[in-house]
């Protein structure tokens, strides 16, 4: 099934405008008020793996979907639990 120019032009923007907003997921009622303290635990290591990518780059705050606070929050966890040594630096290969 062979499509022309134009009908995988307008496939490509269905799906653009069919994406999810995200949404924080720290901030229960939105991120007008996020609970205080901000503070994102840095033993959670399931959490901590979703916000970095394969070779273990933070990722973008378009790619987590977190405020912006928080994604301070999470930065400073990863660069502690990788000093406890809890994450590593580098990827295995």
């Amino acid at each position: 099934m062979a499509y022309t120019k134009t009908e995988i032009k307008k496939l490509r923007k269905k799906r653009q405008r069919l994406k999810k907003k995200l949404r924080c997921r720290f901030c229960p009622q939105g991120c007008d008020k996020p609970p205080r303290p901000i503070f994102v635990d840095y033993k959670d290591l399931k959490t901590l793996r979703s916000m970095i990518d394969r070779e273990g780059h933070l990722l973008s705050r378009r790619k987590t979907g977190c405020c912006a606070k928080y994604q301070r929050a999470v930065r400073d966890a990863i660069l502690r639990a990788r000093f406890m040594a809890l994450l590593p630096y580098v990827p295995e290969e």
